[in-house]
């Protein structure tokens, strides 16, 4: 057990459950610089879906937007954003932001702990100034540091934060043995002790980049298959019989992780004067997936014999993931820019993804169901479980007359039950 009094900086799809993890043990104080976010939770309501209406009910944390909170803990955890730009360059502003924020609330005898993904080292060559600047404090003399790389997987709720090992480190032995024992006392799947912080960082990075370069691999290999006239995803069922097959399936890689994080080691290796081969490559594939998907679209068309200036193409789902709202980094945007630039005109729709939100990321306009045009196409680019229950029927009443091209992305519709006037496409 630990004597710590635990805060919790940034309450998004990482902080919340890690708040209301702490806070069903004892008092706890939830953090976040949007006001918004602190009303609805305080209300009872998480819009990311990760927490429900009774956890949040059963938890004691104090949510607050006020920095002087903090000062009621000793033990910081900070769990905010860290994206890259458009230039792909990672933006550590956020996570600077917090450290300002903590920085100028810290006492003598603090740890402070990060969960938000960097590249390694960034935690003491980035952060820690900024802690002392706001503080006036000390690191490693006055007050300490520690890393906890997140494992959150949204909408995921299987492995949640509880159940899975989570990976700690501190700044000296003792504060190791401190955020070790404050991070078991919640996570029964146990914890896994880092040599260091940097070892700590660098093993949150390299996670999604090996997902990243697995899920590239499939995309390759369904690129070259579509030419062939092979269905990709009856290969990987025939592979996967083996016993040592490792099986990925192809599609959008977006989302704030897998798409996001290998960018964080590439541009600390450029520092270091390394170009990454792989990485890079595997990073170049995946995101130029959504455009190729679109392209496919309008070839369809073509060979329907549909008039593609002006063709009517409805997207189905916008966000990163299915059956969850969070739309950061989501790769059926350039699907979409890429149809327009065909000049297609193009409904997208998604009843997980909160309006104010896409028009203010993306400047998409979501329509509703009952107020759609007849499609020339139709695209189930995020396969949520209503438009996979809905099945063929949902689908083949979006088309234009009933018929055309469908492109199923993640290969969710029955293909066996295909109507004769369907062409179906699957990445």
């Amino acid at each position: 057990m630990h004597n710590r009094k635990i805060a919790v900086v940034g309450l998004g799809y990482v902080g919340l459950p890690v708040a209301v993890a702490f806070g069903k043990q004892a008092r706890t104080i939830g953090f976040d610089i949007n006001a918004a976010r602190i009303a609805e939770l305080q209300a009872g309501h998480d819009a990311t879906n990760e927490v429900g209406a009774a956890d949040l009910a059963a938890t004691n944390v104090e949510f607050t937007a006020d920095p002087q909170s903090l000062r009621q803990a000793d033990f910081h955890i900070v769990a905010v954003p860290t994206p890259v730009d458009e230039a792909k360059i990672p933006d550590l502003s956020p996570v600077l932001k917090a450290s300002a924020t903590v920085g100028a609330q810290l006492k003598r005898g603090d740890i402070v702990v990060f969960e938000s993904t960097v590249y390694p080292g960034a935690t003491e060559e980035e952060c820690v100034p900024v802690l002392e600047r706001y503080s006036g404090l000390r690191c490693g003399t006055d007050f300490f540091i520690g890393y906890s790389p997140e494992r959150i997987n949204p909408g995921d709720t299987e492995h949640t934060f509880a159940k899975i090992t989570k990976v700690v480190s501190g700044q000296t032995p003792e504060v190791l043995d401190i955020v070790a024992a404050v991070y078991g006392s919640v996570v029964t799947a146990g914890v896994h002790r880092a040599t260091s912080v940097r070892v700590a960082e660098a093993a949150k990075v390299i996670e999604n980049t090996q997902r990243d370069l697995n899920i590239a691999l499939m995309n390759e290999l369904a690129l070259i298959f579509n030419r062939m006239g092979i269905d990709t995803r009856d290969v990987l069922a025939a592979a996967g019989t083996k016993w040592n097959f490792l099986r990925f399936d192809p599609g959008l890689v977006g989302g704030h992780c897998i798409g996001v994080d290998p960018y964080y080691l590439t541009h600390k290796a450029a520092v270091l004067g390394y170009i990454p081969q792989v990485i890079l490559a595997g990073r170049s594939i995946n995101d130029n997936m959504g455009r190729y998907v679109a392209q496919q679209a309008v070839k369809l068309m073509i060979q329907q014999g549909s008039v593609v200036k002006g063709a009517t193409v409805t997207v189905l789902g916008l966000t990163f993931k299915e059956d969850v709202p969070d739309l950061r980094n989501t790769r059926v945007i350039d699907i979409i820019r890429e149809l327009e630039d065909f000049g297609v005109v193009v409904q997208v729709l998604d009843p997980h993804a909160a309006p104010e939100e896409a028009i203010a990321e993306y400047g998409i306009t979501l329509r509703h169901a009952d107020n759609l045009a007849p499609a020339d196409a139709v695209i189930l680019a995020v396969p949520h479980k209503n438009y996979v229950s809905a099945g063929w029927p949902g689908i083949c009443g979006l088309l234009r007359n009933g018929h055309g091209p469908v492109l199923d992305v993640k290969a969710r519709l029955p293909r066996e039950q295909t109507p004769a006037d369907i062409c179906l496409w699957r990445l």
